[in-house]
């Protein structure tokens, strides 16, 4: 049996639409999958529940971020400007 080599989430997409473009797509769907620290009680468990909405699985905290991270650079900055 063959060894099988790590599949990205671009694996479906094959030879088509050239390879910057589909490095550029697992970069961004990578970073949409992984967790990220929960802003009100600080455990590594926000997950995307869906586009722009994070919910941590701990505490139960749902607040709007970016579409793919829930922080963007523009809300940094009106963060920091407010606050």
């Amino acid at each position: 049996m063959s060894r099988r080599s790590r599949r990205s989430h671009v694996g479906g997409l094959g030879a088509r639409y050239g390879r910057s473009v589909r490095r550029r797509l697992t970069r961004v769907q990578d970073e949409a999958h992984q967790r990220y620290p929960c802003p009100n009680c600080g455990s590594v468990a926000v997950e995307r529940s869906s586009v722009g909405v994070w919910e941590c699985r701990k505490c139960g905290n749902t607040f709007t971020g970016g579409a793919y991270s829930p922080t963007t650079k523009t809300g940094e900055v009106a963060r920091r400007s407010t606050g």
